[in-house]
């Protein structure tokens, strides 16, 4: 296979950092992963979807660290967020910043997965790539803050590119609901507790299905503007029952129950702790229905990778060890 070009990916061993740098790897990129210790992330080769990744040492937080690993760099992907939703106000932005000084030395393409926390209620329930972004959240506020830095970036002359999903599952481990809400890792599923509502939709990525999208839109990069954005629409649940009904399909126990997610508690868990009190914040992305428009990105790319939902789900069921 040729090789593409080098890429760096910045939080490869999250969820969809992983599954960039795996997508890349496939189409044949020479890609590195910055990690701070490379030696406890070496996986045996054969079964590992990061067979070929170059990894090297350095923090995100470190500016020198990211220079140097992005010193032959054609692309970024800047994929590393807080754990936990901990520290935003001290670590997103000097994060970004670090990366577009990497950019600018090298003239590498920034990409970031992006997420619906930049919109508010003005802009639900069909978001577009030019939606209005006035968010309802600090967090989201840095996120627009984020993107605002990228697009200044690209105004002088170093590109950008930002993929926004909806909330992220699959086989690569890493944070988010599916996870850590509707399914324990490594336990008997025998309660399903739903963040959502009955009747209110939400939008799913699987996440083979955004590395694959990233993948694709970089192996066309010449065609893309300098601030290029497009929106992934991924699994549309339209009553918000379609994802429950397809983990109780894949673990094959019909009577599985489903009971709602305990906001309450998390609610007053965040009185005295930041992880659920930031948690708390995002229970109104739950509680209205919300699409992304991929009619742009369709249009671009012919068609959007998208596995079948049951396909999808049992993949990750059985890569988390709960069938």
């Amino acid at each position: 296979m040729t090789t593409k070009g080098h890429a760096l990916v910045l939080g490869v061993t999250g969820g969809i950092g992983g599954e960039a740098a795996s997508s890349l790897l496939r189409h044949g990129w020479q890609v590195a992963g910055m990690v701070r210790d490379p030696a406890k992330r070496r996986r045996p080769a054969g079964i590992d979807p990061l067979a070929g990744l170059n990894w090297v040492a350095g923090d995100a937080m470190n500016a020198g660290d990211v220079r140097r690993a992005a010193k032959h760099a054609d692309v970024i992907v800047h994929a590393v967020n807080p754990p936990g939703y901990r520290n935003w106000d001290k670590l997103v932005l000097p994060m970004i910043d670090n990366t577009i000084a990497a950019a600018e030395m090298t003239g590498a393409r920034v990409v970031l997965p992006g997420t619906i926390y930049n919109y508010g209620d003005d802009a639900f329930p069909n978001l577009a790539e030019n939606s209005a972004q006035n968010p309802k959240s600090h967090k989201g506020s840095i996120r627009v803050a984020l993107e605002r830095r990228l697009e200044d970036m690209s105004q002088r002359g170093v590109p950008a590119l930002v993929v926004r999903f909806g909330d992220f599952f699959g086989p690569m481990p890493g944070s988010n609901w599916f996870s850590q809400g509707l399914v324990t890792p490594g336990k008997r599923l025998g309660t399903i507790r739903y963040p959502g509502v009955k009747g209110v939709g939400h939008a799913w990525a699987y996440l083979p299905d955004a590395g694959e999208t990233i993948a694709r839109l970089l192996a066309r990069s010449t065609e893309l503007a300098p601030f290029a954005r497009f929106h992934f629409k991924g699994h549309w649940d339209a009553d918000g029952m379609q994802m429950v009904r397809a983990i109780i399909a894949g673990i094959g126990r019909p009577r599985t129950r489903i009971s709602r997610f305990p906001w309450l508690l998390v609610g007053v868990a965040g009185l005295f702790s930041e992880t659920p009190r930031e948690i708390y914040k995002m229970r109104y992305l739950w509680r209205t229905s919300i699409t992304l428009d991929n009619s742009n990105l369709i249009a671009f790319l012919g068609q959007e990778p998208h596995t079948p939902l049951a396909t999808a789900v049992e993949a990750t069921l059985k890569a988390l060890n709960v069938l």
